[in-house]
């Protein structure tokens, strides 16, 4: 079972959230929040696998929340599910740690896909927040001292279809490669760049200019 907190300061999108997500067998609603005071307590009791954080809340925001958690619980994955794509926002929220980031006129199917992929350990960044982050990126100077380890031709393919947001599965069946492959490519790519997730990873080739 993947286990959800929802953590949004609307009654009537938290009641959408849940609407869109308990019929789901391997789904299990374990909690819901309107602020990151409620949040907070009820991470420390419940420990959910997934929290679905809307990046606007009243007193301490979402991105802060978000910072907390990663930092306290680094195995709950945060996806952040908002209206909002800036290039600074979305930024923000990855390098606080969000392992997903999705706008809520997502599509239900596209919705269980992205929190399914995070409980696996892989990221789920909407193509519009996508395209926001790696601008950001873009325009941020790179680096003087020395870089991570170089990556190869297909270590690279392999990244570059991370950063376009496909799963292991869809990167070999793009490839043909076996699934078990392509994620033996992906801990290799982590362990070269020493990050911890596919997120951290495509920020990291965007800073040294390989994407």
């Amino acid at each position: 079972m993947i286990r959800l907190l929802i953590v949004d300061d609307h009654e009537m999108v938290r009641e959408g959230l849940k609407a869109m997500l308990v019929s789901e067998p391997d789904f299990e609603i374990v909690g819901e929040a309107a602020n990151a005071e409620q949040a907070l307590g009820l991470v420390e009791r419940l420990r959910p696998d997934i929290i679905l954080l809307d990046v606007r809340l009243p007193g301490v925001s979402g991105v802060a929340l978000c910072r907390q958690v990663c930092e306290r619980y680094p195995e709950i994955g945060v996806i952040i599910v908002t209206t909002y794509t800036d290039e600074q926002l979305v930024a923000e929220c990855l390098q606080a740690g969000a392992r997903g980031y999705i706008v809520k006129d997502i599509e239900r199917f596209d919705l269980k896909r992205s929190i399914r992929a995070v409980a696996r350990g892989e990221a789920a960044i909407d193509p519009k927040a996508a395209v926001a982050v790696l601008a950001h990126l873009r325009r941020t100077p790179v680096r003087q001292e020395p870089g991570p380890e170089p990556l190869s031709a297909q270590q690279l393919v392999i990244l570059r279809l991370i950063a376009q947001g496909l799963s292991s599965r869809e990167i070999a069946a793009k490839l043909y490669l076996s699934e078990n492959t392509v994620k033996s490519y992906v801990q290799e790519i982590l362990h070269r760049l020493g990050v911890k997730n596919r997120t951290e990873a495509v920020m990291v080739a965007v800073k040294q200019g390989w994407l």
